[in-house]
């Protein structure tokens, strides 16, 4: 079976008990963990499948564990026969893609994620900064009230679906920008449950150290095309590096990425991993997407039909 869009979601998808079903039902994910364990001189199944919820959600913790949960599904799919057209992942999840695609192997994924995960901790425990959704307003409305924050940094980062950008800062600036919209209409404007503010400039430095570790890694030419979220096109692998830097600062821009996959002809997918949130999103962005959620062996099953 084959489908059109093989979708990895990003961080805040973590869960206690992740990936557990998936690694008792498939040889291949059970490799897959076995492998990231090993890589990353971490017991990353005893991190799935028994860490609290506040452990999982520590930053260097959540992405190595998204990661490996991802690929582990993505094992099992390929080992049940199914394949994809192309990729694409949100924020950490583009990682996944990389690996996927087969940009980077899976041994040096995963030690791309482990040193990402590191380095964004260091940065989000170093600034009072985090991010906030907004919901019930227009892209350009809340791209104004942020212009508008006087007192310290604050941007657009996640443009998620139609009505939902995620804005990320300084948190003075952040609550400011969060009253602003509020004032302007917005449905809800609410703090999300992460302690840095990623995809925006204050990682820069953050960005830097990643980029010196990327100097020791090989980047292959992809077995399918990967949108990103960059731009929302199909990546251009010529400088991986830097294009791997700007990832961590820039925007998340999955309404445009989802848009131009389906302009291309993606109409269907599978969201592997944790969660259903990119599900969601391809329901508010497309009505004619069919996104399926893929986290256990039943839906494996499911989709290998």
């Amino acid at each position: 079976m084959t489908y059109g869009f093989a979708l990895f979601p990003g961080q805040g998808a973590q869960h206690e008990g992740m990936g557990k079903e998936v690694y008792e039902g498939s040889k291949a994910a059970r490799e897959v963990f076995e492998c990231a364990s090993d890589t990353a001189g971490l017991d990353v199944a005893k991190l799935c499948f028994e860490s609290s919820m506040d452990e999982l959600s520590k930053t260097v913790n959540s992405q190595i564990a998204i990661f490996t949960h991802s690929m582990a599904v993505y094992a099992a799919l390929k080992e049940a026969g199914v394949s994809f057209s192309a990729c694409a992942g949100f924020s950490l999840g583009e990682y996944t893609a990389l690996a996927a695609s087969g940009i980077v192997s899976l041994e040096d994924g995963i030690k791309i994620v482990r040193k990402r995960g590191q380095v964004m901790q260091k940065a989000a425990d170093s600034m009072d900064s985090g991010m906030a959704a907004v919901l019930g307003l227009e892209d350009e409305v809340v791209e104004k009230a942020c212009s508008e924050v006087t007192s310290g940094i604050v941007l657009p980062v996640n443009y998620n679906c139609p009505n939902q950008l995620v804005i990320a800062g300084e948190c003075q600036a952040l609550n400011d920008a969060i009253e602003l919209c509020k004032a302007t209409g917005a449905r809800r404007a609410l703090p999300l449950a992460v302690s840095g503010a990623f995809h925006t400039p204050l990682l820069n430095e953050a960005a830097e150290e990643l980029g010196e570790f990327l100097s020791g890694i090989k980047f292959n030419e992809p077995t399918m095309p990967i949108y990103t979220n960059v731009t929302g096109d199909i990546l251009k692998t010529d400088d991986m590096i830097s294009h791997l830097k700007t990832h961590m600062v820039s925007p998340v821009r999955w309404k445009t990425l989802m848009a131009n996959g389906i302009k291309a002809g993606l109409k269907t997918g599978c969201e592997i991993g944790t969660g259903k949130t990119l599900t969601g999103f391809a329901k508010k962005i497309d009505k004619e997407l069919s996104i399926l959620p893929v986290e256990t062996m039943e839906n494996v099953e499911s989709v290998a039909k």
